[in-house]
């Protein structure tokens, strides 16, 4: 796969990729009406008056405006790496801007892997807040139905992650139109009661929320805690641009889906105007009778949609984590034959839906799981704003005044609602944080096992090329066919080259000694793929670059040999592997369980050969042992 062209969409190809933006960028933002607003006075700490009403309102639209349309629309969309967007993305940029400076290089990824890490964390609570919260709609409906919200929301999650095997391909058609039909219904619920009581339309204007702050300051900041809800799902924005670009992005923002959040959130408040006593659940009981159950079947499409995309998402990430050597390798399947972003990742897949069922079982309900929602959503849009300052000031030079005043004031705001979500941490919030610290540690085990490994290696290793030279004074027996070995190092002899000629006491006519190496960019085109050295003898030392982004194909990464001379037969080319088993030791590594903990993941790691899409019926794979 390669990176998207650089030409800007127009017509038809830009109204399609539009509507597929509403589906996939703005589903997880677009469910936020269901339980954002009812969240700031459902506990009592905020007395209903029209002041205060007009206030939280405002606090929502400006809200929406500085942290979404200021922020991420306008500023963080600028910083892509060659078309791609995300916190990988970003962690990439940052990470080079600054790599004359070893010691800031090396903790701006540990903040960019942690916030890759609460990720996940974010990955959990949102299918499990959004669905219950939809199916929540059935109390409104019937109150008798109330026992069965808990299970409804199980089955309907179960029934996703079991379709995830599946792939996107089918229904990720119908997300742009079923999100569209959503915002509409978000427009059409909140517009008659905008037109009943007009005069919540006061709120647009920024000084009934700071009115309304500068009196309860207190109140005020815990309901920080809930306001933040409303702008959950903005780094979808970022993580999704390379799918749809830039300028779609933004339409599908400032076209349908600002414009149907703002007129739903005004609704709730001008019905609360009117009836204060609908606080409970203001969303639904917006709704005339006859339409709740369709809205709750709506409403539970978009929240499963909302849901998809960010597993979708998880998927993408842990594949990059892979490829940039955070993360040991799984078994990804690929869904579709055209599009290789579609892609299941089982081990992810099914570590997810453990976590949710566990949050939807013990919360209960999505106000108590609201608490353990905006610690996440606040973690990663803090570290978003601190990378963008890295990137825009040493990446792209900018004065260091402009860059302060660029993402100061974000920092800021961001700063605000993290404080304001971090008192609820024993609410709920730990949960998230929890699941990033486990992963966290996974993920910096994993690299740090990983340059302890390679250390070992390179220190047992046996320069290549002086290697060759001793073999060819007294070469061993030439056989027909192409030997691949593949190495984690350039310029050292792999084990299983050593252990062949050991066992079988045989050369093959041609030898490439190939090192696979991901680089900290989204895509590396096929014509700086390959790298070739000559060793003589015909063998040559092959270095094949991949971007986090690209597929890493080795057999098709090697027939771009063919233009410099290495003609190679699928069928008489073998590839051996070296299979290190890692023994952990008391010493100057790592802490005895963490070294214990990584000789586990490497062990339970899938095959190098899947991951290198490798042909299995073509595959040697040599073992030896190594003391960390």
């Amino acid at each position: 796969m390669q990176p998207r062209s650089s030409d800007p969409p127009s017509g038809a190809k830009l109204a399609a990729l539009t509507l597929g933006a509403i589906g996939v960028v703005y589903g997880d933002i677009g469910t936020s009406p269901l339980y954002a607003l009812k969240e700031v006075f459902l506990h009592g700490k905020i007395v209903i008056t029209p002041d205060s009403i007009l206030g939280v309102l405002s606090m929502f639209f400006w809200t929406l405006t500085v942290i979404v349309s200021l922020k991420y629309v306008l500023l963080i969309l600028r910083a892509d790496n060659n078309g791609e967007g995300g916190l990988i993305a970003m962690l990439a940029l940052a990470s080079t801007a600054v790599k004359e400076r070893p010691v800031l290089r090396r903790r701006l990824l540990m903040l960019g892997i942690f916030g890759t890490a609460i990720f996940f964390g974010d990955g959990v609570i949102t299918p499990a807040i959004s669905v219950l919260s939809a199916v929540e709609g059935l109390d409104v409906a019937a109150p008798g139905l109330n026992k069965y919200v808990i299970p409804v929301t199980l089955i309907v999650l179960t029934l996703l992650f079991a379709a995830q095997r599946y792939g996107t391909g089918l229904v990720g058609r119908f997300f742009g139109p079923i999100c569209a039909l959503w915002f509409l219904a978000l427009i059409a619920l909140g517009l008659p009661h905008i037109v009943r009581a007009p005069e919540v339309l006061w709120a647009l204007s920024p000084h009934h929320g700071l009115a309304f702050m500068a009196q309860n300051p207190g109140v005020s900041f815990i309901a920080l805690g809930a306001v933040v809800l409303c702008v959950t799902g903005a780094e979808a924005l970022y993580a999704d641009m390379g799918h749809f670009g830039k300028r779609p992005i933004r339409l599908a923002w400032f076209i349908l889906a600002m414009p149907a959040l703002a007129i739903n959130y005004f609704g709730q408040g001008a019905m609360l105007l009117r009836e204060p006593h609908k606080v409970n659940n203001p969303f639904y009981e917006m709704a005339p009778d006859w339409a709740l159950y369709p809205l709750i079947i709506l409403a539970t499409c978009a929240t499963v949609i909302a849901s998809q995309a960010l597993i979708s998402a998880a998927f993408s990430v842990t594949k990059q984590a892979i490829q940039l050597g955070y993360f040991p390798r799984l078994r990804v399947t690929h869904t579709s034959v055209r599009e290789t972003g579609q892609i299941y990742v089982p081990f992810v897949n099914w570590g997810l839906y453990v976590c949710i069922v566990l949050a939807v079982v013990a919360f209960g309900s999505s106000s108590k799981l609201a608490a353990a929602y905006g610690i996440a959503v606040t973690t990663d849009m803090l570290i978003t704003t601190t990378m963008t300052f890295f990137v825009i000031r040493y990446g792209w030079k900018y004065p260091l005044w402009l860059c302060f005043a660029a993402t100061g004031f974000f920092f800021v705001v961001d700063a605000m609602f993290f404080a304001a979500n971090a008192i609820k941490i024993l609410d709920g919030g730990w949960f998230p944080l929890a699941i990033g610290a486990v992963m966290f540690t996974l993920m910096m085990t994993w690299k740090q096992g990983r340059k302890l490994l390679s250390a070992r290696l390179r220190e047992e290793a046996i320069d290549l090329k002086s290697f060759l030279a001793a073999v060819f004074v007294s070469p061993p027996t030439r056989v027909e066919g192409t030997a691949v070995f593949l190495s984690a190092e350039a310029g050292s002899t792999p084990n299983a080259l050593l252990h062949n000629l050991k066992h079988n006491k045989v050369l093959h006519e041609q030898n490439l000694f190939v090192t696979v190496r991901h680089h900290e960019v989204p895509w590396i085109s096929f014509d700086k793929r390959v790298e070739v050295e000559s060793l003589g003898h015909c063998c040559w030392q092959v270095t094949l670059n991949f971007g986090f982004k690209n597929e890493p194909d080795v057999p098709e990464a090697l027939q771009l040999l063919g233009g410099r001379g290495i003609q190679l037969d699928d069928m008489e080319t073998s590839y051996f592997l070296s299979r290190d088993i890692v023994i952990p030791t008391i010493g100057s590594g790592m802490a005895l369980w963490r070294e214990k903990l990584f000789a586990s993941m490497h062990r339970n790691a899938a095959a190098a050969a899947d991951f290198l899409n490798l042909p299995t019926n073509r595959v040697v794979e040599l073992g030896s042992k190594v003391e960390i």
